[in-house]
């Protein structure tokens, strides 16, 4: 998909506060410093829409970016991080919750889980809440830039067997920073979010009709 508009609309922590517009909705979930940030921007081709940080635990409400005036993308706050007071994690589980299970716009969760290591039990507790909630579901593997190519398919292995996915259930290992995966994840995101290839058809063909008329001065 090619993306010509990408901005940051809101931090919302209520449902008064989501879009209105009836956008399709794209949620991210994983675990602090799984790579969210920097995958949103390797999919829209910015270096710092989704800001990256070195601290876990700083998305703490449900950000939204708005991509093509086609959809959203809704980055969660991530889960597992231990400095996080209790009180504060029972607060985003209960806003994520009421998200996830009553969001009409919702048309995919990406659960993000980090490919060099195997998945934890927030990782496994989180798959096997949106599995048995129903909810479309596919995982990424991030960081596989990280891992040595003859060493790729025994992390899958493991992450595949650890969340007990099953032939047919959706898996895309992903690279951030060689973009390794961002052609196989952007037809699933527009898939789940109806947006057909003519959608697409129509932005290649006014990008060409703008290059033309640069050409042709």
């Amino acid at each position: 998909m090619k993306v010509n508009q990408s901005e940051f609309i809101i931090s919302a922590v209520r449902p008064e506060q989501y879009p209105e517009d009836g956008l399709p909705e794209i949620a991210l979930a994983g675990r602090s410093n799984v790579g969210k940030s920097s995958l949103i921007n390797r999919l829209i081709n910015r270096k710092n829409l989704a800001r990256t940080s070195s601290t876990p635990g700083k998305t703490q409400q449900l950000n939204y970016y708005k991509i093509n005036q086609d959809l959203y993308f809704v980055d969660f706050p991530g889960y597992g991080y231990a400095k996080v007071s209790k009180e504060q994690r029972f607060a985003w589980g209960k806003m994520m919750e009421k998200y996830l299970l009553g969001r009409e716009e919702l048309k995919l969760v990406m659960q993000m889980v980090d490919m060099r290591h195997e998945p934890s039990k927030d990782d496994k507790m989180m798959n096997e809440w949106l599995r048995h909630h129903g909810l479309p579901l596919v995982v990424v593997a991030t960081k596989m830039d990280k891992i040595p190519k003859t060493r790729r398919a025994k992390h899958i292995k493991v992450i595949k067997e650890a969340l007990d996915l099953r032939p047919g259930d959706l898996f895309v290992p992903f690279s951030s920073e060689e973009g390794l995966g961002k052609e196989e994840l952007w037809e699933i995101i527009t898939r789940f979010a109806g947006i057909g290839q003519e959608t697409v058809e129509e932005e290649s063909q006014a990008e060409k009709n703008h290059e033309d008329n640069e050409i042709n001065g």
